[in-house]
Formats: structure tokens, C-alpha cells, sequence
């Protein structure tokens, strides 16, 4: 059995966290799951099932290590609720490589210390 050598396992920055990093050790996982796994606070008033905006993330440079987006996500695009450069990050899936993201304005914790 070959495994590629240069694969780079799945890795997530948040520029407005202090370009805060996260590895995940697994693949194909929802964004928010990753980030939920290492212990960062991140919105999501609908219980992660797609039916509300408040889990977006504002992608910054690498949406082609996404998995393409879904039903909801295209619905909240066509309404006007989603820009193209934001996706849910409990409908994303990371394949693999680098994501970086932001948190929008509106979806940030008043409890949560945020960098420009």
C-alpha cells in the first residue's frame, strides 16, 4: 500500500483569533467540528444543522480544500445571506490542505477576544 508523502493533513487558521492554528489529524470533517474538537467557542444557534447563518466563516485563501457547497448553503447564496466568499462551517467539509478564515462581525462572541 502507497501513501502520498506530502500530503498535508488538514490545518485551519483564523486570521481574527491571532491567526490561531488548528491541525486536525483526520480528513472530510465539517469545519465546525474541527474547531469545536479544539476547544474554540464558534456560533451556531441552529445546532449545527444548516438552517440559520450564524456558523459562517469568511474564507480567506484556501475554499478549494472545501468540499463543494451544499443544498442550504447554495439557498442562503441565492437569498442574499451568504457572500461567495463566506460558506457554514457546519455544512463545509475540510478535505485537506490549508483553510484560512475570519469570523464575521455579527458572528462574534462578546465573550471572546478577537485581533484585527
Amino acid at each position: 500500500m502507497f501513501t502520498k508523502v506530502n500530503e498535508q493533513m488538514p490545518q485551519i487558521v483564523i486570521e481574527n483569533l491571532f491567526n490561531l492554528r488548528i491541525n486536525s489529524s483526520s480528513v472530510h470533517r465539517k469545519v465546525i467540528e474541527i474547531i469545536h474538537e479544539n476547544g474554540i467557542d464558534w456560533m451556531h444557534a441552529c445546532g449545527k444543522k444548516g438552517r440559520c447563518t450564524t456558523c459562517k466563516i469568511i474564507v480567506k485563501s484556501g475554499s478549494e480544500n472545501l468540499s463543494p457547497p451544499t443544498k442550504p448553503e447554495l439557498d442562503f447564496l441565492k437569498l442574499g445571506r451568504l457572500k461567495t466568499d463566506e460558506r457554514l462551517s457546519c455544512q463545509a467539509e475540510l478535505t485537506s490542505g490549508e483553510l484560512v478564515v475570519r469570523v464575521g462581525e455579527l458572528n462574534k462572541f462578546p465573550h471572546v477576544a478577537y485581533s484585527k
